[in-house]
């Protein structure tokens, strides 16, 4: 298959994964309302086209956190993306890294932070969830403080899982989910070979030292219920602010209260987040959340989104609505899917022509000059 658009790569990675890791990726909550509504909103957003303006000059390059960015872009964290193709995450991280940009590596990955570090090194950020066991918290801290992590990336809007019917159809959970994963991968043979056999092992690498070295996709589905903790609130961030002293970015926040709440206990970042319409659906879309979010607290803290974005010009979009920065999710993880190490880097390519493109016909010379004064 050519891949001439970033949209393209959906439909490479769905021929290439089996049904069940495929629907993993592309499903959301319930009747995934919140899902097509990211993608529905964020392309709804008219932009305002200028001529004539003398756009020779443009630069894309930002910095966040104190470190300079090429693009206002990062890979957001995706679990068992090492499922996807071989040593995923690694894969990913090293697309990334080339490109000038930061890798966020999931709790729940295949690869290890450690696996990914020796193999990719570079400006890896962590992703942490709240977890009910706080000393294994703390341990994932200090590895990620051991590994050079330049920034934790804190989720807080997954208490508990969403409902994800998809997941039960497609063989990811439900009955007999072994085995119906089993007859796909072999109707599936390029993803067998490339993953199946040999992109072992297939554990989940950050929680080896609570699952064991014989953890499965089945351990990830069990763990995600039985360990996520509802009882969390705010003044529990406290003591992660004072394990963690880089940037703290807390990810899933939707509400101007909470956005300030986040700015109050002295995060440095949010990402505007509805989890990819994972977790609770009928919430508003992060396009449409955005803005009030940034005039409560950009002036406090950086505010990053995420969730719908599949395209450069959608990263203008984002910023044009009050983002500093990016997060991809399925963008890259369909790329990652379709060509791997190399699926990434020409996504991330396509990602910067598309902002350039953008850019040049808005009249925004800049990162900093895309703002709402671009939109019609």
């Amino acid at each position: 298959m050519i891949i001439s658009s970033t949209l393209d790569f959906r439909d490479a990675a769905r021929r290439r994964l089996p049904p069940f890791l495929f629907h993993y990726a592309d499903g959301g909550a319930y009747a995934e309302e919140t899902l097509r509504r990211n993608v529905a909103d964020l392309s709804d957003i008219a932009l305002r086209q200028r001529v004539l303006r003398n756009m020779e000059d443009i630069t894309l390059s930002t910095s966040l956190f104190g470190a300079a960015m090429p693009l206002p872009v990062v890979l957001g964290p995706i679990g068992i993306g090492g499922m996807f193709r071989r040593r995923g995450e690694i894969q990913a991280a090293r697309a990334a890294h080339r490109a000038g940009l930061p890798f966020t590596l999931s709790t729940v990955s295949i690869c290890s932070l450690t696996e990914v570090t020796k193999a990719a090194p570079g400006p890896n950020w962590f992703q942490l969830y709240v977890i009910r066991d706080r000393s294994f918290m703390r341990d994932l801290l200090a590895t990620a403080r051991e590994q050079g992590a330049k920034a934790l990336v804190f989720t807080v809007d997954m208490p508990v899982p969403g409902a994800r019917y998809r997941d039960a159809h497609s063989g990811m959970s439900g009955p007999y989910a072994p085995a119906r994963r089993v007859m796909q991968a072999v109707t599936h043979p390029r993803w067998a070979w490339d993953v199946g056999l040999n992109g072992r092992p297939h554990r989940l690498g950050n929680l080896e030292p609570v699952l064991g070295k014989a953890s499965g996709l089945n351990d990830y589905i069990g763990w995600l219920g039985s360990n996520f903790d509802p009882s969390i609130a705010w003044q529990d961030l406290d003591w992660i602010r004072s394990e963690w002293d880089g940037p703290l970015i807390i990810k899933g926040i939707l509400d101007p209260e909470d956005a300030r709440e986040a700015a109050a206990i002295g995060a440095d970042g949010i990402v505007v987040s509805n989890h990819g319409g994972r977790q609770l659906d009928g919430v508003l879309s992060s396009a449409r959340a955005l803005p009030a979010i940034a005039d409560a607290v950009r002036d406090r803290l950086t505010v990053l989104a995420d969730s719908g974005v599949r395209s450069g010009l959608d990263v203008v979009r984002m910023l044009a609505l009050g983002a500093q920065g990016v997060l991809l999710g399925r963008a890259w993880l369909y790329a990652m899917a379709a060509g791997g190490e190399a699926g990434v880097t020409q996504l991330l390519t396509l990602i910067e022509k598309e902002m350039r493109v953008a850019m040049t016909l808005t009249g925004a010379r800049s990162i900093g000059e895309i703002d709402r004064s671009i939109l019609a």
